[in-house]
């Protein structure tokens, strides 16, 4: 069993992460913690395999909570559960021992195929036949498939149409995500449905014109309960 100390300042997203955990075989949360200093404490009286951090905690920064973990030789794991997209800091999780990054906002099987992939991991004993062994053990790790779409979705237009979206805060219709990206509006709007569904946009209807009121996009950039 590997046991997981949850650190998530926003008392509703950690406990969702605590349940989170709980439903992915072989994974137990042993503790929560919402600061840095509670996380101390917590590894302090617990054993620890690994770290679900949120990496921007009331008291400091979660990476420096990592450095002070491996200048006292604790060797847990880390998951790093953040909104923080920047790629230096990403280089530097990755150099004190984060394993993997999981996006605020995420749904479970985001997370589950995570875990299960650091458990696979976690789970390579012995020595090496040779190369190619070394690689399939990393790539475990290393190389999450893309999650499903559903049928007749893109990868490549969902990106576009996402990067449409985020890049007006103020939102857009169907039909203006189809002109920025080049497709049609229904088009458009079964991926911004697909957003919506995932957790990532939200729709609300604009009325003041006469006939049906249309329906507007906006990303989320945090959720309730996935604030940090």
């Amino acid at each position: 069993m590997i046991r997981v100390l949850v650190v998530e300042d926003d008392p509703v997203a950690a406990e969702a992460h605590r349940l989170y955990v709980g439903r992915v075989p072989g994974f137990t949360a042993v503790a929560v913690a919402h600061s840095r200093a509670e996380a101390l404490r917590a590894l302090e009286r617990t054993e620890v395999d690994l770290l679900l951090l949120d990496l921007y905690l009331p008291d400091g920064h979660g990476l420096q909570l990592v450095r002070s973990l491996r200048a006292a030789g604790h060797g847990a794991d880390v998951v790093a559960v953040t909104s923080a997209r920047d790629l230096t800091m990403v280089r530097e999780g990755v150099s004190l021992g984060v394993v993997q990054y999981v996006l605020k906002p995420f749904t479970f099987p985001t997370l589950r195929d995570r875990l299960v992939r650091y458990a696979e991991f976690r789970a390579t004993a012995g020595e090496a036949s040779g190369q190619e062994e070394v690689d399939r053990a990393l790539a475990a790790l290393r190389a999450p498939q893309p999650s499903a779409l559903p049928k007749g979705l893109s990868a490549p237009t969902l990106q576009a149409v996402t990067r449409t979206l985020r890049e007006r805060p103020g939102g857009v219709t169907a039909a203006e995500a189809g002109l920025a990206v080049g497709i049609s509006r229904i088009t458009a709007r079964r991926y911004l449905e697909h957003l919506v569904a995932s957790g990532r946009a939200e729709r609300t209807p604009q009325y003041g014109q006469i006939g049906r009121p249309e329906l507007q996009y906006r990303w989320l950039n945090s959720p309730p309960g996935h604030g940090s």
